[in-house]
């Protein structure tokens, strides 16, 4: 779309009316929350709850996306907001053809379809912020065209300032966890899944990083069929990982393993996670190898939060507590008390848990995928409540999303496997100096930088 001021003031009126749109509702939230505080009268929590789902519900796009994400960070909102928000749907319905066909043209021009084999009309999958069309190159490979729908800029600026009174709220019934980091690294996320050229080069990056794994496949990116709003990359074929739930154990344990390192062996050796827990995000190939199918949330962390992450596991396995206090300052956790170590450890010991007990074992025995994680943040916020507040880093934001859909995936398979050795194989040569530098030469190579 050109920059023209027709076309900015467009964009400006799209906005202003997304804000009234979401806004209304959100405010009238907002408005009624604060005039609860103001007076002294209680808050029903499933209460304020239940509207807020019912206010975002009618939407889509980004908000959609934002509301989801929120359900999938237990810390973030108190347990009543998160069950009503992962109730929320993103199934957008699929732009039309005439539609489709003005955006591919918007892209590559008029005589786009001269450059494909074949185009299918009808999306293979609608989400968020975009759909995807199966379709051939000229020579006929199969290929998945993601195409972003219009004007996605402004509506995801206008909704991450909706998040910021969804915030507000979380914060007047609750502040016992200062969310505005959270807030930030929300927004900085969801603007980076607007940027298909960097999708593009999050895909070249992760080809590099599991190149030496066979069960592991990442697409290949068609350049010269892709945009900035138009990623085209080559179809994978596989099933969805939710089919595989009644599969053999042995069947089973090997997606649920290669799940494992497809998470926590870019991470360990490049500071790097796949941010998205959806389990559309996978799919299953039939030597029960995985495909990893989106890399629009990725998240690249700066050694020294990686070391961190070793050294706390090392502390906990040790029963080490200075080196425990010792990570905890490395992630920029400020006024630590005896009180607030206890807390942040009953946190720590749930995510780690798994991978301290040298065993074969589930990732959670007798918890429900829905509800995993939820028990411990509930304690935490408890606890928070009589020694707290505390401010996470905004790095812990997207580590522990993806840390509960991955152990959400475990949980769905029924996987039985010893995580203790899988994370150790992983974390065994672990350098921070190796890192630094194993980091700087494979981002500058794909154009990506660390984050602030």
């Amino acid at each position: 779309m050109d920059d023209t001021p027709t076309n900015e003031d467009n964009r400006i009126a799209g906005r202003a009316k997304r804000y009234a749109k979401v806004g209304g509702g959100v405010g009238g939230i907002a408005a009624k929350v604060a005039g609860a505080r103001l007076f002294g009268r209680e808050i029903d929590d499933a209460a304020v709850a239940a509207e807020l789902r019912t206010a975002l519900g009618g939407m889509k796009g980004p908000i959609m996306k934002v509301a989801q994400m929120l359900a999938t960070i237990p810390e973030a909102i108190p347990e009543e907001y998160a069950l009503e928000l992962a109730q929320l749907q993103a199934n957008a319905p699929a732009m039309g053809w005439p539609f489709v066909k003005r955006r591919m043209a918007s892209e590559l021009g008029r005589t786009w379809q001269k450059k494909f084999g074949s185009f299918e009309r009808d999306a293979a999958a609608a989400a968020s912020l975009g759909q995807v069309h199966r379709a051939t190159t000229l020579e006929g490979e199969p290929v998945a065209c993601k195409l972003q729908y219009p004007d996605m800029q402004s509506a995801v600026e206008a909704d991450l300032t909706q998040l910021e009174m969804v915030f507000a709220i979380q914060r007047r019934i609750d502040g016992v966890i200062d969310t505005r980091q959270m807030s930030k690294e929300i927004g900085a996320r969801l603007r980076e899944e607007l940027d298909y050229d960097m999708e593009a080069r999050h895909i070249a990056l992760y080809q590099h990083m599991l190149s030496d794994d066979e069960t592991i496949r990442v697409p290949d990116v068609v350049a010269d069929l892709s945009t900035k709003r138009l990623l085209t990359m080559s179809w994978l074929d596989g099933q969805p990982l939710l089919d595989f739930r009644e599969a053999p154990l042995e069947d089973r344990n090997a997606i649920a393993a290669a799940m494992f390192r497809a998470w926590w062996h870019p991470f360990s050796h490049f500071g790097v996670i796949h941010g998205d827990p959806h389990l559309g995000n996978y799919t299953v190939r039939e030597d029960h190898g995985i495909n990893l199918l989106d890399y629009g949330c990725i998240r690249k962390f700066p050694p020294t939060f990686v070391a961190g992450v070793v050294e706390l596991y090392r502390g906990l396995q040790t029963d080490d507590r200075d080196r425990v206090v010792a990570a905890y300052e490395s992630w920029g956790f400020e006024k630590l008390n005896n009180e607030l170590v206890d807390v942040l450890n009953i946190w720590a010991s749930f995510i780690y848990g798994p991978l301290l007990d040298d065993r074969v074992r589930t990732i959670a025995d007798g918890v429900s995928a829905g509800k995993y994680g939820r028990e411990e943040a509930t304690k935490v916020h408890a606890a928070l409540k009589k020694h707290g507040p505390v401010t996470p880093p905004r790095e812990f934001v997207f580590m522990d999303r993806a840390a509960i859909g991955l152990g959400g995936v475990f949980l769905h398979l029924a996987a039985e496997l010893n995580f203790h050795d899988l994370f150790n194989a992983e974390i065994d040569a672990f350098d921070h100096d190796v890192l630094v530098k194993r980091q700087a030469k494979q981002f500058k190579a794909n154009g990506l930088t660390l984050e602030a």
